[in-house]
């Protein structure tokens, strides 16, 4: 059975500075240490629809994604979907973030795991150390946005 992992910090950025960093997709090496590479594949800047391919790397092995994302609101919220074919897929996935005080931002990142096939006997360990993880992975977003 698959489920859903969160995480939150507060960035000292602002929140369109926020936005503008998540929205560009290539930056995600910079916060996600299993991301190997991406590469945006539709023409035209982040919008809904654009997707996204990148090759990850998970308990040692490399497989190939695909994001869709399926909204995308100016300066406080980004969906996406995985339309790729894995074991363990996000069904959904995204960012929200809060203007507040003193120019800073509070962001709540999440994914909603599922698995196909033998990824249903995998997804609930994936969701384990997602959720373990899932507050020093929204860190690891303050410390690269903080950083560009």
């Amino acid at each position: 059975m698959g489920g859903r992992f969160e995480g939150t910090a507060e960035i000292d950025r602002p929140v369109e500075e926020v936005f503008a960093f998540l929205a560009d997709g290539s930056n995600d090496p910079k916060f996600s240490p299993r991301v190997v590479e991406i590469a945006k594949t539709t023409d035209g800047p982040t919008a809904v629809g654009t997707v996204y391919a990148s090759t990850v790397k998970d308990a040692g092995v490399r497989t190939h994604r695909e994001f869709r994302i399926s909204a995308f609101e100016q300066p406080t919220r980004i969906r996406w979907t995985e339309v790729s074919k894995n074991l363990v897929t996000a069904t959904e996935g995204g960012y929200d973030l809060e203007s507040l005080p003193d120019g800073r931002t509070r962001l709540r990142v999440f994914n909603t795991l599922e698995g196909h096939g033998l990824g249903k006997i995998l997804v609930g360990y994936a969701l384990t150390q997602a959720r373990k993880d899932a507050d020093a992975f929204a860190a690891r977003i303050k410390k690269a946005v903080e950083a560009s």
